[in-house]
């Protein structure tokens, strides 16, 4: 397989069935940003080494790329598709709950906003959640005209809120602390206007 088509050369691209629309169209956005995740997802993988924590995290980002390339086949399949096409059910977003409850066992309650960072794995889960809240507004956006799946948009909703308890917990398990945000005000040092 060619690196290269050239059939995108005119600023269209297919979606699954074979429909040709422009690069800029909701679904594309909606996909091409969950497609940014999985990078972002790819970065704090390259970051995890070989504690028992950190494959445990590594385990559970390596499923969640899996499910990210059906959700972007999900955004990129209308639904009058002629062949299956395979889908995210209401199970993904189940599965990203009990996950979510699973490892905010190990934490410490959160009593303050924190500020994104730590551990590289934990910046860049806090980087895919960032994406995780764009890629959501995107299928938003998208199922204003497009038949977009409700459980698409439950699953970056809840995709989100596991970046950032993982990140947490990345952190936590890796001896780093999360940096709490401290409002700065006037007389201390900056102002912010």
């Amino acid at each position: 397989m060619k690196g290269y088509t050239r059939t995108g050369d005119d600023g269209t691209t297919a979606l699954f069935g074979g429909d040709r629309v422009g690069k800029n169209h909701p679904r594309i956005a909606a996909y091409g940003t969950v497609d940014e995740i999985n990078a972002a997802v790819g970065m704090a993988r390259a970051d995890l080494d070989d504690t028992d924590w950190a494959e445990r995290a590594d385990a559970m980002v390596g499923r969640i790329q899996e499910e990210l390339f059906v959700l972007g086949g999900d955004l990129a399949a209308p639904g009058d598709v002629k062949y299956p096409v395979p889908r995210i059910e209401a199970h993904h977003v189940t599965a990203l709950e009990t996950e979510i409850d699973d490892l905010e066992t190990d934490l410490p309650p959160l009593k303050h906003f924190i500020l994104p960072g730590g551990h590289p794995a934990a910046a860049a889960l806090h980087l895919a959640r960032t994406v995780c809240r764009r890629a959501e507004r995107k299928a938003i956006q998208a199922a204003e005209s497009e038949d977009i799946s409700a459980e698409a948009i439950h699953y970056l909703n809840r995709l989100s809120d596991f970046f950032f308890v993982l990140a947490r917990w990345v952190n936590h398990k890796a001896g780093v602390a999360d940096t709490e945000w401290v409002p700065v005000t006037r007389g201390a040092g900056r102002v912010i206007t």
